[in-house]
């Protein structure tokens, strides 16, 4: 998306009231955004291909469920590229700080700080290569052009380091191997694979679809789908490694149709020991250090504490709702309408909804170009959608959201009356 273009012949006063817009526009785009970011974490179809599918020994799509599910690969090395095209409006280069926003990071905060760095990866493609030797060294690099940026947990240190910028974040591991799992965005096949498995219920379709090649590796694949009709999510397919239950591919196609969501899958993975020295990092010259302990100091933020399971590498001081069975959790007061794919959260803002139309000025306008007017038994709102999250924030500031259709969200919306 384009960043937002300036204009020459702009004043001081008029460039100052663009930026109050901007400002007043994520205050209320935040959540929307925020609930769409993390829907995409539910699971995401890979357009699997490689060469000719191999020819696997039968198996049923418990087992291969359960294959995954002792999967316990502690050592590995390779490169992943993940696509995410969520459909989010094109806000001016607004979205990018929306995505910043939603993991955290703050004025003052480190262009190294992984929770906000990271979370990149909800739009774009990107390739990062990754590294595993167990539960205490793991490292995951963001190629980026001209530039990279790491994160690296070796022992007690987490580091991340902004190439670019020349600035080091520096933190400690968690003591418990499971502090954080599930609050830092996914990055690897598994991570989605683990948590559209959670979604899995009676509402539910779970087939093995054959097999494939991925990155060089015998796979099959799992192919997920809702039984319901009315969500947004048309299949989830992950290929599975035949010999170590690993997911290596993973991509989400929507119900309507057209390019997956998310892509993301290995093109190259070793599973053999990596070097000790890719676990190796010191600060180099002249870069800026921040510390964890500093990293909240007059944010009122907490300071972030990184956990010790692989690509596990850092915690997010708030926790946005998953999709599935666990949508509706994450916000204070949030209820869950509805089970499975068709759940929807709702909860109340306390406010006013979003100002739109005449009501709202220049900035209702700006407000009403990304998202659609609804009506209703419950009254007006406005509809916020991306590919696969539609939002409804009703102007009484009541705000329903979920992987389902407009529609869906009307009718919620009415019974809450």
């Amino acid at each position: 998306m384009a960043p937002y273009a300036s204009d020459d012949s702009t004043t001081g006063g008029e460039a100052d009231e663009q930026r109050s817009g901007r400002r007043k526009a994520a205050r209320y785009v935040v959540p929307v955004t925020v609930i769409g970011v993390a829907a995409a974490t539910i699971g995401l179809v890979p357009a699997l291909a490689d060469s000719g599918d191999p020819d696997l020994p039968k198996i049923t799509a418990q087992q291969l469920i359960e294959k995954i599910a002792k999967s316990d690969v502690q050592r590995l090395s390779g490169t992943v590229k993940i696509s995410t095209d969520l459909g989010l409006p094109n806000l001016g280069g607004l979205e990018s700080g929306l995505l910043s926003g939603a993991a955290g990071q703050g004025e003052g905060g480190s262009s190294a700080d992984p929770t906000a760095k990271l979370t990149e990866l909800a739009s774009g493609t990107h390739t990062l290569r990754v590294a595993a030797d167990g539960p205490d060294r793991q490292k995951l690099s963001l190629l980026e052009n001209a530039a990279e940026y790491s994160v690296i947990h070796n022992g007690k240190d987490v580091w991340g380091y902004d190439s670019k910028s020349n600035e080091v974040y520096h933190g400690t591991s968690s003591k418990s191997p499971e502090h954080g799992k599930d609050q830092q965005p996914p990055a690897t096949p598994k991570d989605f694979a683990e948590e559209a498995l959670k979604a899995v219920d009676d509402t539910t379709s779970v087939t093995v679809d054959g097999t494939a090649q991925v990155a060089g590796r015998d796979a099959y694949k799992l192919v997920v789908k809702p039984k319901q009709s009315g969500s947004t999510v048309g299949a989830i397919s992950v290929a599975v490694d035949a010999k170590t239950g690993m997911p290596l591919k993973f991509t989400l196609t929507p119900a309507s149709g057209g390019a997956a969501v998310v892509d993301v899958g290995f093109t190259k993975v070793s599973f053999a020991k990596p070097a000790a020295s890719t676990f190796d990092f010191t600060p180099p010259k002249g870069a800026k250090v921040t510390e964890e302990k500093d990293a909240g100091k007059g944010s009122g933020e907490t300071p972030r504490k990184a956990p010790g399971k692989p690509f596990d590498l850092g915690e997010a001081p708030g926790h946005a709702p998953k999709a599935g069975k666990d949508f509706g959790q994450g916000h204070d007061g949030m209820k869950t309408i509805g089970e499975g794919w068709n759940a929807i959260a709702t909860f109340d803002t306390g406010g006013e909804g979003v100002p739109s139309g005449k009501a709202g000025g220049e900035f209702g306008g700006f407000i009403d170009s990304l998202g659609d007017k609804v009506h209703g038994k419950f009254g007006s709102g406005t509809v916020f959608s991306t590919r696969l999250v539609n939002a409804l924030v009703t102007d009484d500031g009541k705000v329903y959201a979920g992987l389902v259709t407009k529609d869906a969200l009307v009718k919620a919306a009415d019974a809450g009356k």
